[in-house]
C-alpha cells in the first residue's frame, strides 16, 4: 500500500526536522520534502503533489495564511496548520480554518517548540485522518459561501425573558470550524431556540472561534461561562478543556436552564466531549431537542444521540459528500438513530424546518 506523502513547511530547520521525524516514525507516512516558507512550499507542491501539508503560520517572505490562500485556489490539498498558543496565534489559526485549512495543532511552547514530541501522536493521527480528503475540500470550497460581517448592534441583544422550550445541540471536530461558518451565520436572529456547540479544540482557541462567529452572525455567539442562563437566540460554544453540561435552577414554570462547566476526566480522550453535552441535555432539559453531528474524526456523539432519541429528539447527520472527515457523522448514522442525512449547505435550512414543525416534519 502506498504511503501517505507529506510536505512539511516551517521556517525553522529544527522544527522541520522534528516534525519530519515524528511523521516518518509512522510506517504509513512519508515526508517527501520540506519547505522553509510559503513560496518554497508552493513550488514544491507543483512538482511533488503531496497528499497532506503541515504548515507553520508565522514565516518570513510568504507566511502560512498567504500560502494557504494560494494553495486552496490553485492546488486544493489537505493542510494542517501549526500554531502558537497565543491570542494572536489563535486568531490566525481561526482565519486559516476559515480559508480552508482542515485542522490545526497547537505547538506546546511557542514557535520553536523543543517539546513538539508532546503532540507527536496528534500530528500522526490528524495527517492520517485528512489524507484522501482532497475531493471533499474542492467540493466544500466551491459550494461554501464566505460569510461576511453583518451583525447590527440591535441584533447583539438577547432578551432574557421568555420560556426556553427548544435546544439545538451541535457536535463537530476536524473540519468543524469551516462547517460552523456555514451554519451559524445563517441562523436568524429571531430563532426560538438556544444553540449549544461542542467543537473539539484546545483551551485558548474556542474564545476566538466564538468571537469570529459572533461577528459574522445575526444571533449572539459566545464562549459559554459557568452558571450563565441559557437563552433562546444565543449560541454557546463549549470552552476548550471543559465539558459543557446543563443544570436546572428554579421550579415548575420558573425553571431556568444554566451552563455547568466541568473538568472531569476526558471522555474518549476528549474534553469537551459531544457525548457529555448530549447526555446532560437528555437528562436535564424539559423541551424539544434537535441534534446535528457534523464532520470529525472518531465517534463522539454516537452514544449521546441514543439518550436524546429516548427523549424524542430529532437527529441530523452531515452527508459524507461535504464532510472533511466522515467519522462522527458515520458513527451517528450507524446507530440507526439519525432522522436526516444532509449536505452542509442545507443543514441550517433543515434545522429551521425541524424547529418550525418538530413532530410532523
Amino acid at each position: 500500500m502506498a504511503k501517505i506523502k507529506v510536505l512539511v513547511v516551517d521556517d525553522s530547520a529544527f522544527m522541520r526536522k522534528m516534525i519530519s521525524d515524528i511523521i516518518n516514525s509512522s510506517p504509513e507516512l512519508e515526508v517527501i520534502a520540506k519547505a522553509r516558507d510559503g513560496k518554497d512550499a508552493i513550488n514544491k507542491i507543483k512538482e511533488l503533489q503531496p497528499d497532506v501539508i503541515t504548515m507553520d503560520i508565522e514565516m518570513p517572505e510568504m507566511d502560512g495564511l498567504t500560502a494557504l490562500k494560494h494553495i486552496m485556489q490553485e492546488h486544493p490539498i489537505p493542510v494542517i496548520m501549526l500554531s502558537s498558543l497565543t491570542k494572536q496565534g489563535a486568531e490566525q489559526t481561526l482565519r486559516a480554518l476559515q480559508l480552508g485549512a482542515v485542522d490545526f495543532i497547537a505547538k506546546p511552547s511557542g514557535q520553536i517548540s523543543l517539546d513538539i514530541e508532546q503532540v507527536g501522536d496528534d500530528i500522526i493521527k490528524k495527517v492520517k485522518a485528512v489524507a484522501g480528503t482532497k475531493l471533499n475540500i474542492m467540493n466544500l470550497n466551491s459550494s461554501a459561501k464566505i460569510p461576511i460581517p453583518r451583525k447590527s448592534p440591535a441584533a447583539r441583544i438577547v432578551k432574557p425573558g421568555g420560556i426556553l422550550n427548544k435546544l439545538v445541540l451541535i457536535g463537530t471536530s476536524t473540519g468543524g470550524p469551516k462547517a460552523l461558518y456555514q451554519v451559524i451565520p445563517s441562523l436568524p436572529a429571531e430563532i426560538d431556540a438556544a444553540v449549544l456547540v461542542v467543537q473539539h479544540m484546545p483551551s485558548g482557541f474556542t474564545l476566538s472561534l466564538a468571537n469570529r462567529l459572533d461577528s459574522l452572525s445575526e444571533v449572539r455567539v459566545k464562549e459559554a461561562e459557568q452558571g450563565e442562563k441559557v437563552l433562546a437566540g444565543c449560541v454557546y460554544i463549549a470552552p476548550g478543556d471543559y465539558h459543557m453540561m446543563l443544570s436546572v435552577q428554579g421550579r415548575d414554570t420558573a425553571q431556568e436552564l444554566c451552563i455547568h462547566l466541568d473538568r472531569s476526566a476526558p471522555r474518549g480522550g476528549l474534553r469537551p466531549a459531544v457525548d457529555v453535552l448530549l447526555e446532560s441535555a437528555a437528562e436535564k432539559f424539559w423541551g424539544r431537542m434537535f441534534c446535528v453531528i457534523m464532520t470529525g474524526m472518531g465517534s463522539d456523539g454516537a452514544e449521546g444521540i441514543k439518550k436524546l432519541k429516548e427523549r424524542g429528539a430529532r437527529i441530523i447527520a452531515e452527508d459524507p459528500s461535504t464532510c472533511i472527515v466522515y467519522g462522527m457523522p458515520k458513527a451517528a448514522v450507524e446507530t440507526g438513530m439519525v432522522d436526516k442525512i444532509v449536505p452542509l449547505p442545507d443543514i441550517c435550512e433543515e434545522i429551521l424546518k425541524m424547529l418550525k414543525n418538530p413532530i410532523g416534519y
